[in-house]
């Protein structure tokens, strides 16, 4: 974490509300929602953000501030614990993809194809014809434990060109890498 990324993670009025509330023992959404009066939709935004940033922890659906992260980014005078990506594309994959799972799709689409360029890399091979069931069985396995479900995951590889689909089946098109 840089302090760019602190201070833009804390730049918006709703994100330091949300994060005071945590600070003040909001342990979930509905308790941000209470103490900071916001809307559900700006109070998960909001702790997604922090989350993203990595100013909050989530243990499950309990939210806490990463003291130690805070503390190693104060001690390094700048520069978290955590060693920086080192470039934007590991970044978004740990942001939304932990131990081999999608933890969540990103609203930006930007951030999206690329996480879905790397699904679709580790998934399935150019060329090769899957039956949908196939691609379902692939994608259920990124999904196990996230947010997203495969179907919406399925759609937006076939929207963003990733995978062709005709007649229910599917193949990633031969263009070396995805782009």
């Amino acid at each position: 974490m840089t302090s760019d990324a602190l201070s833009g993670a804390l730049a918006d009025d709703r994100r330091r509300a949300v994060f005071a509330a945590i600070v003040l023992g909001a342990g979930d959404v509905p308790a941000v929602v209470a103490r900071t009066g916001l809307s559900a939709r700006d109070a998960v935004t909001g702790v997604r953000r922090l989350v993203d940033a990595g100013i909050v922890a989530e243990d499950g659906t309990a939210l806490r501030i990463d003291g130690e992260r805070l503390r190693g980014f104060a001690r390094s005078g700048g520069a978290a614990g955590l060693s920086p990506a080192a470039n934007p594309r590991e970044a978004i994959l740990r942001t939304f993809v932990r131990d081999g799972r999608l933890i969540r799709l990103p609203a930006q689409r930007g951030r999206r194809r690329l996480l879905l360029e790397h699904i679709t890399e580790r998934s399935f091979e150019p060329g090769v014809r899957y039956p949908e069931r196939a691609v379902d069985d692939a994608l259920r396995a990124w999904c196990e434990g996230g947010e997203a479900d495969h179907v919406t995951l399925r759609r937006y590889l076939v929207d963003d060109l990733l995978l062709t689909r005709d007649h229910g089946i599917y193949w990633r098109p031969d263009r070396g890498k995805c782009r």
